[in-house]
């Protein structure tokens, strides 16, 4: 089976496509300034195009990993993250605390079907 690379750059590419599964690299949010919900709806957003880019859509997503720069302010991602997901078609998702770059709130990846 072929696999399809999605946007390839230097060191990554933004999503890979392989037996109609789709994997998404981390993404984070372009502004860093953001507080976390609004940096987490902007993740989101950008995941949306990729996952459009791939040929599926948020309602095909299997698995979420969300990474969180302070796992104490996770209601304030879960806030954004309940108005974006489709309720009728919710992934399964770990929600974990770590160490991210400067500025950055939270990070989330995901694999979707086709």
């Amino acid at each position: 089976m072929e696999i399809d690379r999605i946007r390839p750059g230097e060191w990554n590419c933004r999503a890979c496509i392989h037996g109609g599964l789709v994997f998404l690299s981390g993404t984070v949010a372009d502004d860093k300034t953001l507080p976390m919900k609004e940096q987490t709806a902007q993740v989101l957003a950008k995941i949306d195009a990729v996952l459009n880019e791939a040929g599926t859509d948020k309602t095909r997503i299997l698995s979420a990993t969300v990474y969180l720069a302070d796992i104490g302010r996770k209601e304030e991602m879960n806030e954004a993250w309940m108005a974006w997901v489709d309720a009728d078609n919710l992934p399964t998702r770990t929600a974990v605390g770590v160490a991210l770059t400067p500025g950055t709130l939270v990070e989330i990846t995901v694999s979707a079907a086709r």
